[in-house]
């Protein structure tokens, strides 16, 4: 279904590039996450966000190009901030142990500052 493809967008943020994921992301579409990470990487950002609250399923792979992602910017002293994860995705990274390698958001937009999640 169309519906269930992988889109993303990217705008600059307060303090560092946003992704704005939707559809589902695995196997079929992991590459492209993967390549959209490095992308914005490859510049040297210290602080990526990723606006996941319209992204209704990550599978294994798609969480592991998000843990990659996180530790380049834990080595460069920065983070990954996750918006507003469904519980699909949510449940995912707690199975995967990964979800304290993240800064999530699971709030409502208007929160002034992201809270790191217990972990």
């Amino acid at each position: 279904m169309a519906q269930d493809r992988l889109e993303a967008a990217v705008a600059a943020g307060r303090s560092g590039p946003v992704i704005t994921l939707t559809g589902e992301t695995d196997l079929a579409s992991v590459a492209e996450l993967s390549a959209l990470l490095s992308g914005q990487l490859a510049g040297g950002t210290r602080e990526l966000t990723i606006d996941a609250s319209g992204l209704r399923f990550a599978d294994t792979a798609s969480i592991r190009a998000l843990m990659l992602a996180a530790r380049t910017l834990n080595e460069r002293g920065g983070r990954l901030v996750l918006l507003h994860p469904q519980q699909p995705v949510a449940t995912m990274l707690e199975l995967l142990g990964a979800d304290d390698m993240f800064t999530i958001v699971r709030e409502t937009p208007g929160q002034p500052e992201p809270e790191a999640s217990p972990g």
